[in-house]
């Protein structure tokens, strides 16, 4: 379960002189119910919105997204393609990083304290206050490899 909730979330913005929409609260609402290693672009959360029956315009989708990663409820990826995907962030211990196929972009979610403890160290040392700390693996998985090798 993600660490944030309406009720949460509606406070956080308040506090930043910004309010809880409805729109915002449908869109934290379907992250949050995103089945595990699950992604969604802007244009990815449209459609379902269109197909719940929701008039939320991309321009909105696009501002929202762009609002709720920068306060770090939700991570912005970058997942090999031209646009940018999304995921609710969720607190440490379900963090992860992603394995990406450049070739057929299949990803994989893994773990690392590791990755965790230097970012959390380096943003301490600079005096920043770590809101997310991801690695992105870009690679060739092994059936794209035995796509493009010669046998």
């Amino acid at each position: 379960m993600s660490m944030y909730t309406a009720s949460s979330l509606k406070s956080e913005l308040n506090d930043r002189g910004w309010r809880m929409t409805p729109q915002r609260e449908t869109i934290l609402q379907i992250f949050q119910n995103l089945p595990k290693g699950e992604h969604l672009s802007a244009e990815d959360l449209y459609n379902h919105l269109q197909q719940m029956g929701e008039k939320i315009s991309l321009s909105t989708i696009y501002r929202t997204l762009k609002l709720m990663a920068r306060m770090g409820i939700l991570r912005e990826l970058e997942l090999g393609e031209d646009h940018k995907h999304y995921e609710i962030n969720q607190p440490y211990p379900y963090h992860h990083h992603h394995l990406i196929c450049v070739k057929c972009n299949k990803t994989i979610e893994f773990k690392s304290d590791s990755v965790l403890k230097i970012g959390s160290k380096t943003s301490q040392k600079e005096g920043y206050h770590l809101l997310d700390c991801q690695l992105t693996i870009h690679a060739v998985c092994p059936a794209c490899q035995r796509a493009i090798s010669p046998l």
